[in-house]
């Protein structure tokens, strides 16, 4: 509650006050009796009513998001050059007047939906592409009133500047802009690029009108229903090629995989056959290492095949029957030097001489 307001009680209830003092007087005025004290109070209370209304009158209290348009009897024009700023002000009283304009934001919406847009039922802007297609654009204007420019707008508009300039000036420049493009590039590659075009021109637009447009909102656009059949179509169509594409996408990285594991195999394959031959080269040079070593051994101790030959016998042998030709072994005499079952002696007669193997190459 501010200070005017306060005050206008005030003002109001002296008045009250100043009927019911007069009431009174005439009350007891035509009963014969003395009214001498309350023509006193009826005139101090008049005096002061007049004085506060007289001050109400002239102060008015605009608010942060307001300013004032002083409408002035006195005054050149008819008006005051600058609007009244927020706080308390001073007009000549019942010689002028303010007439208060918001400057806070406002929204203005046209939609298709019968509750959302400003006027009840379709609201939507038709428009035509620039082949031809009819389309329905839902969009919302929000915009706000320059608070320097507050008393060009009284003199233009006065109150009409939203019916009257923001709904016709956004249709109009609607309708322009959609004009300039295909049906295709307005719902998809230059969608943006149309909405740039249509808040450059209506920013203009109301700007030269008093008015400063906060943002431009395309919230919406519509085809005819044989235009969505046909792009729904479209869609089906390119949904059906993409998931094609797919397909054949998926079959190369599947036979991509499948070679790549063949090829894993085939070198796994190789590794191993390598492998297996270092292997058999290795064992190969140990094993002609060994008959290399071996035949070196018998070379130097020819009696080494003999001994080894004698000591791998079986426990059990007694006897062995040679070729009579290879004198090489006889049964000891049961009174020699040794009488143990199974024994044998090596005789003096020398043994020819081993052939030498030959030395296997590596």
């Amino acid at each position: 509650m501010n200070v005017t307001t306060v005050l206008d009680t005030v003002v109001i209830f002296l008045w009250l006050l100043f009927a019911g003092l007069l009431a009174l007087a005439l009350t007891r005025a035509t009963r014969g009796k003395s009214v001498k004290g309350m023509s006193a109070a009826l005139l101090v209370t008049a005096i002061v009513a007049v004085i506060l209304s007289s001050i109400s009158a002239g102060l008015v209290f605009i608010q942060p998001e307001q300013r004032g348009v002083v409408i002035s009897a006195v005054a050149p024009n008819g008006y005051r050059e600058q609007p009244l700023q927020p706080g308390l002000n001073w007009i000549i009283p019942f010689f002028e007047n303010v007439k208060i304009y918001p400057i806070s934001r406002q929204t203005y919406t046209m939609s298709i939906a019968p509750s959302e847009g400003a006027i009840q039922g379709d609201d939507s802007i038709t428009a035509r592409t620039a082949d031809g297609q009819e389309i329905f654009v839902d969009s919302s204007v929000i915009f706000a009133v320059d608070p320097a420019q507050v008393i060009k707008v009284h003199i233009e508009w006065q109150d009409r500047y939203v019916d009257g300039l923001v709904r016709p000036l956004s249709r109009g420049v609607i309708r322009d802009a959609v004009s300039q493009f295909g049906v295709e590039e307005v719902y998809s590659t230059k969608r943006d690029e149309m909405k740039q075009y249509i808040t450059e021109a209506l920013s203009q637009k109301l700007k030269d009108n008093g008015l400063l447009l906060v943002e431009f909102v395309l919230r919406n656009i519509t085809f005819s229903p044989e235009y969505a059949a046909s792009v729904e179509q479209k869609q089906i169509a390119e949904q059906l090629a993409q998931q094609a594409r797919f397909v054949v996408e998926q079959r190369k990285q599947e036979a991509e995989q499948a070679r790549q594991v063949a090829q894993g195999q085939a070198d796994a394959a190789v590794i191993r056959a390598r492998g297996d031959a270092d292997a058999r080269l290795i064992q190969a040079q140990a094993e002609a290492q060994a008959l290399e070593r071996l035949s070196q051994a018998l070379k130097e101790q020819p009696e080494l095949l003999q001994y080894t030959f004698i000591n791998r016998l079986g426990p059990g042998v007694q006897t062995i029957f040679l070729p009579n030709n290879v004198p090489y072994l006889f049964p000891l005499p049961t009174g020699g030097a040794s009488t143990a079952p199974g024994a044998f002696e090596l005789l003096p007669t020398p043994l020819p001489s081993p052939t030498p193997l030959p030395t296997p190459t590596p």
